[in-house]
């Protein structure tokens, strides 16, 4: 994927590890988390802007980045200054994405023509995309996170407003899982190159832009039906399950009482 700063100041702790799932080319709406892994914010103060790398200093950085990895995944320096490279990023999205209904998945051709199957069809459904699932990315130095973001949208034919979705750096800090929300207008890329290579030093996540409260306004009358469908079956389970419960506590307590019953006075 050859698609092209400041900083937000919120960081959030999650003690939990995603699954090293790897994808080389490429729940429920509310389920609630596991006590575990409730996030919470942590002030930290802005990170001052530093001056642009030289681009001898960029030349040292990629030789040594280039040393430490192991999977033949190394950065290419261009005579432009530019340089590209790779990135793995996590999705954790908890609620369902909206894709085209009925039309074929992407194939190769489709993807070096850049044929977008999505204006193929008005048909829209919604379904949830893997948990914890993992693409790799190509880039370039000069990718922003805006891009990313579209880039994968895209892969997966999402049709959804970008803006719905946001990426996350996540580092591990005095003992805890820290995530930070990245500008739009940030160089993945170069955060890579910096962290250097390993992913449990830095690594991104592809989540949902939360603003605190749900912004129903900014989904679509089918989407919203959708998720009434999705309600209405998780309310038949969990009928379900408490009527299958009561139903053994009723079973045994019949069986309880006949046993009673049977015995002499």
């Amino acid at each position: 994927m050859t698609v092209d700063s400041s900083m937000s100041s919120g960081y959030c702790s999650l003690d939990e590890e995603l699954e090293d799932c790897f994808f080389t080319a490429k729940t429920t709406f509310f389920r609630n988390a596991q006590s575990k892994h409730l996030s919470k914010n942590v002030c930290k103060p802005v990170e001052e802007t530093q001056r642009p790398p030289t681009l001898q200093e960029i030349k040292q950085k990629i030789d040594s980045y280039n040393t430490r990895e192991k999977n033949c995944l190394g950065m290419k320096l261009s005579e432009d200054g530019t340089y590209t490279g790779f990135i793995k990023v996590h999705l954790k999205l908890r609620r369902p994405v909206t894709v085209p209904a009925g039309i074929r998945p992407q194939s190769i051709y489709d993807a070096i023509k850049e044929v977008n199957l999505a204006a193929t069809t008005d048909k829209r459904t919604s379904f949830y995309l893997p948990l914890d699932a993992i693409k790799q990315l190509h880039i370039s130095s000069t990718t922003t996170v805006s891009e990313v973001i579209q880039g994968l949208l895209k892969k997966f034919m999402v049709v959804d407003n970008p803006q719905k979705f946001a990426l996350f750096k996540r580092i591990h800090k005095d003992g805890q899982v820290l995530f930070q929300k990245l500008s739009i207008a940030d160089c993945p890329l170069y955060l890579r190159l910096l962290a250097g290579p390993d992913t449990e030093v830095l690594s991104f996540v592809l989540k949902e832009n939360e603003t605190g409260e749900v912004e129903w306004d900014a989904f679509s009358i089918p989407e919203l039906q959708n998720f009434l469908t999705i309600l209405e079956k998780e309310e038949q389970d969990k009928i379900q399950q408490v009527q299958k419960k009561y139903d053994k506590f009723r079973q045994k307590l019949e069986e309880a009482l006949r046993e009673s019953q049977g015995k002499p006075g």
